[in-house]
């Protein structure tokens, strides 16, 4: 399907596109592509590891565009405005959308395993990808986060696997509507909050999600999820649950600050559960894994014991390290929910929390205020310090009708302790002169590959 294709991807150092460009290169593909991170000389390991592929890198100046028997994919996120567009009609290049490209690739496989909701994504396709690649089922596996088990010192951004079994893991986004595209045979819905999208809208793309699939693995523990399941035919569907009525429902849960146990009951049997990841939420995310491996085949045994090696996502409340008794944690927790999680995870341990949220984009913001400032309001304690800079902006045109300091604003109305610092690296400085010994400061943000950075730097500074 792929030999011979030549593709070139705008905006390769994406999360969503890199390990696009890895499926394709690792199954014949020639690949080029550009970025404007990899011109502004940002993150320079990434492209390194992409040129270790074999994938060539152009500036982002329609230079890398030069024939018609090239295929352009782009992200919903450029603009038809961007030198490479420009270039690609110039010349009569066919032109795809990120989403589309993946979609068919997806499509066409013997196995498609593909994973829905607004939060945890990115670890439940981890997880099903670990628990597949640990049995010898050999998958190929799309992720948008770095899977740590698969990362190598040749290998550090592992967002990808490249596998000769049949099965094709991915995760699907509801952000853009490009769900709409995928025809999985077995559909995973974790969740269903605001993100992008108003509920009415993720409840008519799930839905048809649900619908397309062959078998939906469902979280009833959600209650947007559970109305959901109950439109989807008994014999289709495979319904999961935290302490609650599923096939599949964790029970006697024990929550450690980096780790967690439970009893798995299924099928009138009781299997113990070790995860090398924290919270409920991950409760949640393992058992939707467990539900789509056995939705093809894995016994739910050999699920339950292999999930225990799975050590977790790069920047997924990972520990980055610690100095002067403060810990850091690097978090993609960008919405109501996910943060929401991440704050209850850090309640299982004693310690103030020091909050660095960088929204990703005005957009979102705008969609999410009301929750967002709910959420915010209802989880802090007094002692707890929230900061938030600016939003992400790469460029391009944006409506900027409600920012960082609204939100800050509405937080302070209700006696919330959060501030707004314009710029990120004042705000994390900042956030480093308060810290004392037993605080735990959070990093949390989407779209911004550099916070991790910023998160290392801030234990370099406490030490």
């Amino acid at each position: 399907m792929l030999y011979g294709k030549s593709f070139f991807l705008v905006g390769i150092g994406g999360s969503g596109m890199m390990p696009l460009a890895m499926i394709l290169a690792g199954r014949g593909a020639t690949v080029a592509g550009s970025d404007r991170s990899l011109d502004q000389a940002s993150l320079p390991a990434k492209f390194d590891a992409l040129r270790a592929l074999g994938i060539a890198l152009y500036p982002q100046d329609g230079s890398g565009i030069a024939s018609a028997e090239q295929i352009v994919i782009a992200s919903a996120a450029i603009e038809p405005t961007v030198a490479d567009i420009v270039a690609a009609d110039r010349v009569g290049a066919k032109r795809m959308g990120r989403a589309e490209l993946l979609a068919e690739l997806f499509n066409a496989a013997t196995l498609s395993i593909g994973v829905a909701g607004t939060s945890g994504k990115s670890t439940v396709t981890g997880m099903i990808g670990f628990i597949l690649h640990a049995l010898g089922r050999d998958p190929t596996v799309m992720n948008g986060a770095v899977m740590k088990d698969f990362a190598a010192p040749d290998r550090p951004f592992a967002s990808a696997l490249v596998g000769q079994g049949d099965a094709f893991v991915s995760e699907v986004d509801e952000s853009d509507g490009s769900i709409a595209y995928y025809r999985p045979h077995v559909a995973v819905l974790n969740n269903v909050s605001l993100d992008h999208k108003s509920l009415d809208e993720l409840r008519a793309l799930f839905g048809g999600f649900a619908e397309r699939a062959g078998r939906v693995v469902v979280n009833v523990g959600d209650a947007e999820a559970a109305a959901l399941a109950a439109t989807i035919p008994a014999d289709k569907r495979t319904t999961f649950a935290v302490e609650g009525d599923a096939d599949l429902a964790a029970r006697a849960l024990v929550l450690d600050p980096f780790a967690s146990r439970f009893e798995l009951a299924a099928d009138g049997a009781t299997y113990p559960v070790a995860l090398a990841v924290p919270g409920r939420h991950n409760v949640a995310n393992a058992l939707a894994a467990i539900g789509a491996v056995a939705a093809v085949g894995v016994p739910i045994a050999d699920a339950a014991r292999a999930i225990a090696g799975f050590s977790g996502l790069k920047r997924r409340f990972e520990l980055v390290g610690q100095a002067g008794g403060v810990a850091v944690i690097d978090d993609f927790g960008h919405n109501p929910d996910k943060i929401a999680a991440t704050i209850a995870t850090l309640r299982s341990a004693p310690g103030r929390l020091l909050l660095f949220f960088q929204p990703h984009g005005y957009g979102p913001l705008k969609v999410m205020r009301r929750e967002l400032v709910a959420m915010f309001a209802d989880r802090l304690v007094a002692d707890d310090l929230l900061v938030l800079p600016d939003p992400v902006y790469r460029g391009g045109t944006v409506t900027r009708e409600v920012t960082s300091a609204d939100i800050v604003a509405d937080l302070t109305a209700l006696g919330a302790p959060a501030r707004h610092i314009a710029d990120r690296d004042a705000a994390a400085a900042f956030l480093v002169e308060q810290a004392r010994p037993g605080d735990r400061i959070v990093m949390m943000g989407a779209r911004d590959d550099t916070l991790s950075e910023l998160a290392a730097g801030m234990v370099a500074r406490l030490g």
